[in-house]
């Protein structure tokens, strides 16, 4: 097992600034390479001071501001245009950013595409759902309406 420092979110093992003991094979080829952890030592304790401060700046100011744009978020539909082709089939995927940057011409606010998470990958037309991580413990369900380009 490895200790490790967790430098951002990964979903389902910890936030930024978090000490997580996982095997060795997760470690070595998933996170140390990626940059979304370090490994553990006695003088880490700085570095999660600071990973921990870094963090709750990028955090949303308070929770009223997040339950705020969370019923804003979850009261709009965003209509994505996608090229498709025959059948409604897209060419490719819906991504992250391409719904970041329609909530933000939508006039939602900026969110980040790291916060950004799909059930399954959008690959038709049609109405689907994504769920959006406001802070540790508030999501917003986002209604996502993709259409084909013309």
């Amino acid at each position: 097992m490895s200790k490790l420092i967790l430098t951002t979110e990964v979903t389902g093992l910890g936030a930024a600034g978090d000490v997580v003991e996982v095997k060795n094979g997760y470690a070595r080829n998933f996170l140390l390479p990626r940059g979304f952890a370090v490994v553990w030592s006695k003088g880490g304790e700085k570095q999660i001071e600071q990973i921990r401060a870094a963090r709750d700046a990028r955090a949303l100011a308070t929770v009223e501001e997040a339950q705020t744009l969370k019923a804003s978020l979850e009261a709009a539909t965003i209509k994505l245009a996608i090229k498709a082709g025959l059948g409604g089939r897209l060419f490719g995927t819906v991504k992250t950013a391409d719904v970041a940057k329609a909530v933000a011409a939508a006039g939602l606010g900026d969110i980040d595409k790291r916060k950004i998470e799909f059930i399954a990958p959008v690959r038709t037309v049609g109405a689907h759902v994504a769920t959006v991580r406001l802070n540790s413990d508030l999501s917003a369900k986002l209604n996502l309406l993709v259409v084909a380009a013309k």
